[in-house]
């Protein structure tokens, strides 16, 4: 695609700004050209920031705008699936904030119709793009951690309490999101408990994931933490990784500890095991924005017509997994298998 792709933001409430920003900053190849929102007091504050920007209260006024060519829908999760849908129907690229839709049906159809109509959609599953993240993928790739053999997750914090949604749909997609790329296939089944002390959703939640080969992933979700905490240890058979995203700084630490286990059956069980105690070692990590990584790769997949890391396919597939664990909650923790996405 030659020439500068023209973008407008949906929604400036609490996530377009960020949006708008990242994709204003982008010096070659985009420009943010609208910005839209029902509020007007969101749109006089988004036009003395981008005065050059096209000022609008209705999303339905741009799709026929030759000048726009992606929408970035920062709007509340009921309304992704309508506002998305006409987007694609009026030939445009689509960015859509976490989660895709809240149905498995919906995110379907938009993927099917982003294909079949060689748009680019792609959702801001923000922390993919995380250069820790990215590390410990490539570590997996290389092998470095040996057999995986767990990832345990952990995302609390007080607040802030969604009116729409509960911390499954909230705070959870941005483990199961990460879980996704760094493993790299489906889960078998789901379980997944959690209780709503306040309000009609669930305040705090654990899922459970159990993938072939013995792999289990594990997260906690809360909003009644005293403390915010957002940390991973992912345990392999040669090393183990400890992510903490609120670290200062050595965000990832990797440890050169495990267990070995002897194949001897003349030794006592207790003399088979041995602790493999060593050092750890923190990597120097760049400190690239997540979200600008992510806005960069959106202009660039729609450039090249090549799909952005985070595809409509893993939005898809992320949707499956919460929309399972939302029914494993329902049946009191019940096992849900996943079924093939057809």
């Amino acid at each position: 695609m030659s020439g500068s792709i023209g973008v407008a933001v949906l929604g400036y409430g609490y996530w377009g700004p960020n949006i708008a920003r990242n994709f204003s900053a982008i010096e070659e190849g985009c420009e943010l050209r609208a910005i839209c929102d029902p509020d007007p007091k969101r749109l006089a504050t988004a036009k003395r920031i981008y005065p050059g920007c096209k000022m609008v209260q209705d999303y339905r006024d741009l799709l026929d705008d030759d000048e726009i060519d992606a929408l970035a829908i920062c709007t509340p999760v009921q309304t992704h699936y309508d506002i998305a849908l006409a987007a694609l129907r009026a030939g445009k690229h689509v960015l859509v904030e976490k989660p895709l839709t809240s149905s498995v049906e919906t995110a379907k159809e938009l993927v099917d119709l982003s294909a079949s109509s060689r748009l680019t959609l792609q959702v801001d599953h923000t922390f993919v793009y995380s250069p820790p993240v990215v590390a410990i993928r490539e570590m997996i790739d290389q092998g470095l951690l040996g057999k995986l053999l767990y990832i345990d997750s952990m995302r609390i914090n007080l607040g802030l309490f969604r009116s729409e949604v509960g911390v499954l749909w909230d705070l959870a997609v941005h483990d199961v999101s990460i879980i996704n790329y760094l493993i790299g296939q489906r889960p078998q089944w789901i379980s997944a408990t959690g209780v709503a002390p306040y309000g009609e959703f669930e305040n705090l939640a654990y899922i459970t994931m159990m993938y072939p080969d013995e792999l289990m992933a594990h997260v906690n979700v809360n909003w009644l933490s005293p403390v915010k905490l957002r940390s991973m240890v992912i345990g392999g058979s040669e090393q183990m990784v400890v992510y903490d995203d609120l670290a200062p700084s050595e965000k990832l630490r990797i440890y050169d500890k495990g267990v070995t286990i002897h194949e001897d059956e003349s030794v006592r069980q207790s003399n088979l095991v041995d602790y493999r105690l060593g050092s750890m070692t923190a990597p120097h990590i760049p400190r690239d924005e997540p979200l600008s990584q992510m806005c960069e790769d959106f202009v660039a997949a729609i450039r090249s017509g090549r799909p952005p890391m985070v595809d409509g396919e893993a939005g898809l597939a992320v949707v499956q997994i919460i929309a399972a664990a939302a029914e494993s909650l329902h049946k009191k923790g019940e096992r849900v298998v996943l079924p093939p996405i057809v």
